[in-house]
């Protein structure tokens, strides 16, 4: 399992013009489940998202993490992580869970994650999405779980 997190100031995802998911400051986490993944690899993210330490402290070094300052968490499925980029210009996704896999443990993350965090938002489960956000920083990370 692969998440791309951003530290946002905010962050919105909207299908058909409609608002589906939307935060204010905290982590826009795009998630992509891999081939082989189970329910332990989904748990594992949710700590790594919840618990990695992309916000600062008081002197200014990221010291703290999203449950320490309770922001937002907005998360949008993207196979897409999970491409096979290393040889030639268009991506394999073998790596990828099929569709049926891939919801259920997107699902499931979403769902440890609600159970452990208060303000937690998705966008649409392979829907054609839109997504916008504020990073703040720039902050990035791939955690892999």
């Amino acid at each position: 399992m692969i998440a791309l997190i951003q530290r946002v100031l905010e962050a919105r995802v909207t299908v058909g013009g409609r608002t589906v998911g939307e935060i204010g400051p905290g982590l826009l986490a795009f998630v992509a489940v891999e081939r082989g993944d189970q329910p332990a690899n989904a748990a594992r993210m949710v700590e790594r998202v919840l618990g990695y330490r992309v916000f600062s402290d008081a002197e200014g070094r990221m010291n703290l993490s999203l449950a320490d300052t309770g922001g937002g968490l907005l998360l949008v499925s993207q196979f897409t992580l999970a491409a096979d980029t290393a040889k030639g210009m268009r991506a394999s996704f073998t790596p990828a869970a099929p569709p049926e896999a891939a919801e259920h443990l997107f699902n499931e993350v979403v769902a440890l994650a609600r159970r452990c965090h208060p303000q937690v938002h998705t966008g649409e489960f392979g829907a054609e999405m839109s997504v916008s956000l504020i990073n703040h920083g720039p902050v990035t990370f791939r955690l892999t779980a």
